[in-house]
């Protein structure tokens, strides 16, 4: 059953489902422009998914072949996985945010293998055991067919999403606000039009990923295989002006969002909603005590991953799946460089793999 929502002023939503994925499904928009509907966001790609995608779009009155044009909020494959298949089906064109576009042509240039080897490097470099590593080791000369594998071959946008700039879209008013944190290159739209049910506020905010109304979006390392699959710097250790800050990054973001002050928020998962400033205020205050905590954790020396088993999560270290873990991992290093960047944390001199401590 094709799962449609008509929010009101040319904007439909529809639920394309994520396979065996807790998140459920991604909201994708269509929006209608003079020139034909567009896209924002399309969802993973999986056979059900475009099913999914094509019903809804015909239950928006149009069809996938009128498709006019794809803007996508960030480069995960819940997100762009199905461009690819819009524009073939249509010719429409594909519109990304350049930070994140440079991530989709290395992605596209890097064999799987190279993937593996780097998450290998990093992962014990952020100390984990060796027997977490090693089936990423073993995957780096299983990979036979790398075209199949989900996420590998994303489509190569052909525009670029220009910050503060608005969006090609005759006849409406959508306004790109670059949004780094999840992504490096992840971008909200900013709808400059009335809501169409005369709620208070300014406008409408495709918020991607960056801003969701019951959850926190993964804040972890940006993804940089480098030119031979290994991680940019050693043992993860950095000197200051070099650390990306991810979690900088996106606090910085949310305050610039809550500043729009927008009437309705529409993200790519969960529902619509209301107040953004109130949400801005609740994940900044989440992200502050998550630092405090590992403060407190860092009084003695610990790599990535040994802060990672000691943090608080919604279940257990020991019931984490392994791929969760990972992220778990990551979420743990960019919370610790911004404790670096603050200066209130710093590199143990000599440590391999690296440990950070409290100063």
């Amino acid at each position: 059953m094709t799962q449609v929502t008509d929010h009101g002023g040319g904007v439909r939503s529809i639920r394309v489902p994520i396979p065996d994925n807790p998140l459920g499904h991604t909201l994708v928009y269509l929006v209608d422009t003079d020139a034909g509907p567009v896209l924002i966001d399309t969802g993973w790609d999986d056979p059900a998914s475009w099913d999914t995608l094509v019903e809804g779009i015909t239950g928006c009155g149009t069809s996938v072949s009128e498709i006019h044009g794809v803007v996508i909020t960030h480069h995960h494959p819940d997100h762009h996985g199905l461009s690819g298949r819009v524009r073939e089906a249509s010719g429409a064109w594909i519109a990304m945010h350049a930070a994140d576009t440079a991530i989709v042509r290395r992605t596209r240039d890097n064999r799987p293998e190279r993937w593996f080897a780097y998450m290998a490097a990093k992962l014990a470099a952020s100390g984990a055991p060796d027997e977490h590593v090693a089936p990423l080791r073993a995957a780096q000369g299983s990979v036979r067919r790398p075209s199949t594998l989900p996420g590998f071959s994303p489509a190569l946008p052909d525009r670029e999403i220009v910050p503060g700039e608005f969006v090609a879209l005759p006849g409406r008013r959508l306004r790109a606000i670059w949004t780094p944190g999840h992504t490096p290159g992840h971008v909200c739209l900013h709808l400059e039009e009335a809501h169409p049910a005369q709620l208070p506020g300014n406008g409408r905010l495709f918020s991607g990923d960056h801003l969701l109304p019951r959850i926190t979006p993964h804040i972890g390392l940006y993804e940089d295989p480098g030119a031979h699959g290994r991680p940019p710097y050693p043992n993860g250790i950095e000197s200051l002006g070099e650390i990306a800050d991810p979690l900088g990054d996106y606090l910085d973001s949310l305050e610039r969002v809550g500043r729009l002050d927008p009437a309705e928020v529409l993200p790519a998962h969960q529902h619509v909603f209301t107040d953004a400033p109130s949400r801005v205020a609740e994940l900044i205050g989440h992200h502050e005590e998550r630092l405090t905590g590992l403060l407190a954790l860092l009084s003695v020396p610990l790599t990535p991953w040994q802060l990672a088993e000691r943090m608080e999560w919604n279940r257990p270290w020991a019931d984490i799946p392994y791929g969760s873990r990972n992220i778990a991992v990551s979420e743990a290093e960019a919370h610790v460089r911004r404790l670096v960047k603050l200066g209130r944390a710093e590199a143990v001199t000599g440590s391999d793999p690296v440990t950070y401590m409290a100063v």
